[in-house]
């Protein structure tokens, strides 16, 4: 078995998602009382986010760069990144040189194997408005479009993440709210809508949605228990 290496803390509500999907995927494959072998580096949310909102990008992907470098020197075969808004600097953390599983890849595997070409997408207003973070490698590996909410409702969701998902508060309130946005990329054209931020998984569940629901963490975590183990 491969050790996974883990960059988390961002936040560490979904983080611990993450730990506990990848141990039970592997207890689940090989029985017994196997579980997974795993390095995570959980960063402090508030200094990357304060990073995040003064557009210093770069300073961030050098510094999960350097984390990526910690965590192969601990053992880690490969990296993931437990969050898709910090994979805009993916670019910046392949300078490291270590192996990293990329959180659009198994999406696009998924999205494709169900035959939908337009999807629609709810995260932070970063993954949302840039496009590298998720639409850009999904159009180009996978021929798939991607549908963003407008501005008003991105403003929404960034706040709701933000200010309560984060924080662990996960109401019924924002949920209702989430809902009627992601029907909205329904009336689109959105074949299925992916929980581009890996806390939403946490407050939404395939019941408030209309059409499939694509989870960023589980699509991710499952991956990189099939790389671990192949």
């Amino acid at each position: 078995m491969k050790t996974i290496g883990m960059i988390g803390g961002m936040s560490w509500e979904s983080s611990s998602v993450y730990y506990q999907l990848i141990n039970r995927e592997v207890q689940k494959r090989l029985g017994g009382v196997h579980s997974a072998k795993t390095l995570m580096y959980s960063v402090d949310f508030g200094e990357m986010a304060q990073l995040q909102s003064a557009g210093r990008w770069r300073e961030a992907g050098e510094e999960l760069a350097g984390i990526c470098r910690s965590l192969a020197g601990g053992g880690a075969d490969f990296v993931m990144l437990c969050c898709n808004t910090m994979h805009l600097v993916f670019g910046e953390m392949e300078k490291s040189g270590v192996k990293l599983l990329h959180i659009a890849d198994p999406l696009g595997a998924a999205i494709r194997r169900d035959g939908f070409r337009t999807v629609g997408l709810i995260g932070t207003r970063y993954t949302m408005e840039e496009g590298g973070v998720l639409s850009d490698r999904l159009a180009k590996k996978f021929g798939i479009e991607v549908l963003t909410p407008d501005a008003d409702d991105r403003a929404t969701l960034h706040r709701i993440i933000y200010e309560e998902l984060t924080r662990g508060d996960f109401n019924d309130a924002s949920r209702a709210v989430c809902t009627v946005i992601m029907e909205k990329l329904v009336r689109r054209g959105a074949q299925g809508v992916i929980l581009g931020c890996t806390e939403f998984p946490i407050l939404l569940k395939a019941e408030h949605a209309s059409v499939p629901l694509y989870d960023t963490a589980t699509l991710h975590a499952l991956s990189a228990v099939d790389l671990a183990l192949a």
